[in-house]
This record gives C-alpha cells, sequence and structure tokens, in this order.
C-alpha cells in the first residue's frame, strides 16, 4: 500500500518534497498564526484559529460571518467573504499540507431563495486550488455541512526549508430567487447559536530530507 502510495506520488503532476505523506504529526505542539484577516465575513477580532492537541488538524472559529437578503438587510449583506493568512510554526524537518476541508455553519432559507458557500486554500506564492462551491436551496433551516477532500497525490505542500504563509479564502452568498424579500429573510451563515462553529482542516504531514 505505502509503494503505491509513493509510486502515485511521483507520478503526480505536481511538484511535491521527497518523502511519503506521513499521518504521524510531528511531536509538541504545533502554533498558528494570524498574520492578516481581511473581508466583510470576519471583522477585526471576530475569527480565532486553534491546532487540534494531537497536532492533525486546525480550526477557523468565526463569531460574526454572516450573508442575508430581505427584512433587515443591506443591499451589500448577501455576499460576506473572508481571507486569512496564516503563519503554521512547524518543526524543522517536516512540511504539511491540506488533506480535507470540513466548513459547517446554520442555513434559513425561505421557499425559492437559495445559498452557496465557497472556499480555496493555497501557500503564499504558490498557484491556488480550484475554488469548490456547494448550493443549499429552499425551504432550509438548519444545519449545513460540507467537506471537501483532496486525494493523496494532489495534495500540495509547503516547500521544505521555506516559510510560506498559508492563505484561506472563503466566501457565503444568499440569492433570493423567487422569494418575496418585501416580507421574509433569508439567511446563510458560517456560525452556530451560541457564536461560534469550527471550520476544520486535516493536515497531511511529510518528513524533509
Amino acid at each position: 500500500m505505502l509503494n503505491a502510495v509513493a509510486a502515485a506520488l511521483l507520478a503526480s503532476a505536481i511538484v511535491i518534497p521527497p518523502g511519503a505523506p506521513n499521518e504521524t504529526p510531528p511531536p509538541g505542539h504545533i502554533t498558528i498564526d494570524i498574520v492578516t484577516v481581511n473581508g466583510s465575513g470576519c471583522p477585526a477580532g471576530t475569527a480565532a484559529v486553534a491546532v487540534s492537541e494531537d497536532n492533525k488538524a486546525f480550526t477557523v472559529t468565526y463569531s460574526d460571518y454572516l450573508a442575508q437578503v430581505g427584512v433587515g438587510a443591506q443591499p451589500t449583506d448577501f455576499r460576506k467573504n473572508c481571507q486569512l493568512n496564516l503563519r503554521v510554526n512547524v518543526p524543522q524537518g517536516f512540511t504539511y499540507g491540506i488533506a480535507q476541508a470540513d466548513y459547517r455553519g446554520f442555513a434559513h432559507l425561505e421557499r425559492g431563495a437559495y445559498a452557496i458557500q465557497k472556499a480555496n486554500y493555497y501557500f503564499q506564492g504558490m498557484s491556488q486550488n480550484d475554488a469548490k462551491q456547494h448550493r443549499y436551496n429552499g425551504p432550509h433551516s438548519d444545519d449545513w455541512q460540507a467537506t471537501d477532500t483532496t486525494e493523496v497525490a494532489a495534495i500540495v505542500y509547503s516547500p521544505c526549508g521555506e516559510k510560506r504563509n498559508f492563505n484561506i479564502n472563503t466566501e457565503l452568498r444568499v440569492y433570493p430567487g423567487t422569494s418575496n424579500t418585501a416580507t421574509t429573510t433569508s439567511f446563510v451563515s458560517m456560525d452556530s447559536t451560541d457564536g461560534a462553529i469550527d471550520t476544520t482542516y486535516r493536515f497531511s504531514w511529510k518528513t524533509c530530507p
């Protein structure tokens, strides 16, 4: 199995540093610093990052990320976005990629309305991965969840020995469609009733030569 994975990596068109993917994270505790935060979906102080105790994932928590249309909404509220620039402090001899991203939130969509969640991520100075999006149609008034998974051979790793910040771009949109915006409100959020929900990014670790 490991030989097959290694062969797939070598055959990939993406340039990846030597070494096979390793599910075993480095020792100690990884830390992440938020370098910059931009976007209408994450005003200052409303986004936070935390690394899991086992170093296998990190979460981004939003507390004011909501797009809406209809009663009480401003014309620009139909679209919200957030751009995070993160510094992942990795021990010497290791590098990482992102194998999976889990997004969660809540949506209330009137009949005829619909919402779109969109996201991509990339290392500073490298090509962006293709943005993936998910659509939710009204009527809907419940939690939503989306998972974007990258095949092993397609995971892009931060180059060994280089300091490259990690960029995350997310976006929420809600469209009225055929719903009546004069009497109803439709919204989609990347948060929960208690004001926080985790967006989880799952690491794929490699050792550097």
